[in-house]
C-alpha cells in the first residue's frame, strides 16, 4: 500500500507528528546481518555480572522492602555501614525509585544472560 505523505498526515496526524520529530530517535551504531552472531554478543552482555546492593533495591516495591536489603548486605559485610548509611539517608529523603526504575522479573535473561 502506498501513501503520499499529505494523505498519511491526514490520516495519522499523531504518529506522522512522531516520525517527522527529532525527538524519539534512537542511533544505530551497528549492524548484524547474521543471527546468531547477533545473539551471541546480546547473551554475554551478563556473563559474569553479579548484583550489588542498587541491582537488589531496584527490585524491591517498597521502603520497607528496600531497608531490609540494605540491612542484610550491610550484615553480611557486603557492603559498609557507611554506605548503608548513605543508602538509608537516599531512601528515606528520596524515595525507592530513586535508585532507578524498577527491575521486572527475569530481568537478567530478559536483557543479555542466557
Amino acid at each position: 500500500m502506498e501513501f503520499r505523505k499529505e494523505k498519511f498526515r491526514k490520516m495519522f496526524p499523531n504518529l506522522a507528528e512522531e516520525l517527522e520529530s527529532e525527538e524519539h530517535k534512537v542511533a544505530m551504531n551497528s549492524v548484524r546481518t547474521n543471527a546468531e552472531a547477533g545473539e551471541k554478543a546480546a547473551s554475554e552482555r551478563y556473563l559474569h555480572y553479579m548484583p550489588d546492593v542498587i541491582d537488589f533495591i531496584r527490585r524491591c516495591d517498597t521502603k520497607e522492602q528496600a531497608e531490609e536489603i540494605i540491612t542484610y548486605m550491610e550484615k553480611r559485610g557486603e557492603i559498609k555501614k557507611e554506605s548503608a548509611k548513605r543508602l538509608r539517608k537516599q531512601l528515606e529523603t528520596k524515595g525507592v525509585r530513586s535508585f532507578g526504575p524498577k527491575k521486572e522479573e527475569n530481568f537478567y535473561p530478559k536483557h543479555g544472560q542466557q
